[in-house]
């Protein structure tokens, strides 16, 4: 299926998503929901991958979808350290406190739990920024929909032991 084909036809999903997770991230974010479905659409097409499934394709998004918002984190962190400013005294009354470090603390973690245990970190980004159910990340990964309970459970309690270090 050409890419301008296939593009109307998830479009509305890949939004959905895109808004769902926009609600979790700071009112003042200035990535936009529309131009993270658009990045995310274009860096899915780029790969050219032959999607098996409905689940599979969503679950590669909502990949994507993460890296890009880790990304956008991550930049907005390095401009709010200075990234080539000069130096200024720092006045703890004009300090912002929002939620990109926290972003990026958890991108961190998550690239910590894939070395502790790739599956359980696949299931945990599926569900929480994929927003796909057990049933279907257990088609994705090819595991029972009870391995999908039990592995984020784990991963969960995984993430706040890394939180707490």
């Amino acid at each position: 299926m050409a890419r301008d084909q296939l593009f109307p036809i998830v479009y509305d999903e890949l939004r959905r998503r895109a808004a769902s997770y926009m609600r979790r991230e700071d009112r003042g974010h200035t990535l936009q929901p529309t131009a993270l479905v658009n990045e995310a659409y274009l860096r899915l097409t780029d790969q050219n991958a032959g999607w098996k499934n409905r689940s599979q394709f969503f679950a590669v998004a909502s990949q994507i979808m993460r890296r890009i918002l880790v990304d956008h984190a991550r930049r907005q962190l390095a401009v709010k350290r200075g990234s080539g400013d000069h130096p200024v005294e720092l006045d703890e009354a004009h300090v912002a406190t929002d939620r990109p470090p926290a972003l990026v603390a958890l991108g961190n973690a998550l690239k910590d739990l894939v070395k502790f245990d790739e599956r359980k970190a696949r299931v945990t980004v599926l569900h929480y920024f994929g927003g796909l159910s057990h049933e279907e990340i257990a088609t994705v990964c090819g595991i029972h929909a009870n391995t999908v309970s039990r592995d984020l459970r784990c991963s969960e309690a995984w993430l706040r032991g890394h939180s707490e270090a």
